[in-house]
C-alpha cells in the first residue's frame, strides 16, 4: 500500500480530472488519490467512477450532497486519510495550476525533517504564470498582510499544494477549523505554527488554469482579509481551538 495519498476536492471539474489524475498516475512514486467531489451537475464524479476500474487499488472518491466549501472537502479528505493510516497527506488542485510532478519534491521535503511543505509561489519572487496584475497584488499582499498579523516566517500562508504529515493532521483538532474558502489555507498552517511544527517551503510554478471556472469570489477573499485577525486574537488566549 502507497503511503502518500492525495486530496483533490472538485465541482465541475470534468475538463481536467481525467489528466490530472493520469499525469499523478504515472509519477514514478506510488501515489493514491482521493477525489472529494461537492455533486458536480457536470459528470465528474462518473468519470472518476469510470478511471477506478483502470486504477482500482490507487483512485477513491467521495461525493458529498453538495458544494459546501473547500476547507471542509479538505477536512474530509483528511479524516478518511487519517484513519487510512496515510503518511503523507497531500493538497492539490484539479486544474494543473500545480504540477503533479511537484508532488515529489513535497514529499522529499517532508520525508528529510518537514512536518508541512508547502508548493509556495513566492519563496523566491512571484512565480506565477497567467494571471492578470490585480490578482497577483491581491494574493501577494494577502501573504504579507498574513505574515504581519500572525508571525509565521511563511511567504506564501494562501498556498493549496500542500502536504501534511499524519501527525500533524492528528493534532490539530479538525473539528474546530473554522474557515471554508481560502483562508482555510492560512489556518492550517497558522494552527501547526501554534504548536511548533517545522514548515518548509518547495518553490513552485503557478499557473492559472487553462480549462474551466475559478472558484474565488469576493465572500473568499472577505474571510481571508477580515478572518486573520480575529484568528490571530483567539490564538493567544485558547492554542489550537481558535
Amino acid at each position: 500500500m502507497s503511503d502518500s495519498l492525495v486530496i483533490i476536492p472538485t465541482y465541475n471539474e470534468i475538463e481536467n480530472i481525467e489528466a490530472i489524475l493520469r499525469a499523478v498516475f504515472e509519477l514514478k512514486t506510488d501515489f493514491h488519490v482521493l477525489v472529494v467531489d461537492d455533486n458536480s451537475p457536470d459528470g465528474t464524479a462518473a468519470m472518476v467512477t469510470k478511471l477506478q476500474q483502470e486504477f482500482p487499488e490507487s483512485l477513491f472518491m467521495e461525493v458529498r450532497k453538495e458544494k459546501s466549501g473547500l476547507g471542509t472537502a479538505y477536512i474530509h479528505g483528511f479524516k478518511w486519510a487519517i484513519a487510512k493510516q496515510y503518511e503523507y497527506i497531500f493538497e492539490m488542485d484539479a486544474d494543473f495550476s500545480h504540477t503533479p510532478s511537484d508532488l515529489l519534491r513535497l514529499r522529499t521535503s517532508c520525508k528529510n525533517g518537514a512536518d508541512v511543505s508547502v508548493g509556495s509561489r513566492y519563496k523566491k519572487g512571484v512565480n506565477v504564470v497567467n494571471w492578470p496584475l490585480y490578482r497577483v497584488l491581491l494574493s501577494y499582499g494577502a501573504s504579507f498582510y498574513v505574515k504581519m498579523i500572525t508571525g509565521m516566517r511563511v511567504h506564501d500562508p494562501t498556498a493549496g499544494f500542500v502536504c501534511y504529515k499524519r501527525e500533524v493532521l492528528e493534532a490539530l483538532d479538525l473539528d474546530s477549523v473554522r474557515f471554508v474558502g481560502y483562508a482555510f489555507q492560512i489556518e492550517m498552517k497558522f494552527r501547526a505554527y501554534v504548536l511548533n511544527y517545522k514548515i518548509e517551503e518547495i518553490s513552485i510554478i503557478f499557473r492559472d488554469r487553462v480549462k474551466g471556472k475559478s472558484k474565488m469570489s469576493s465572500s473568499i477573499v472577505s474571510e481571508a482579509i477580515f478572518g486573520v485577525l480575529s484568528m490571530k486574537l483567539r490564538s493567544m488566549f485558547q492554542k489550537n481551538r481558535f
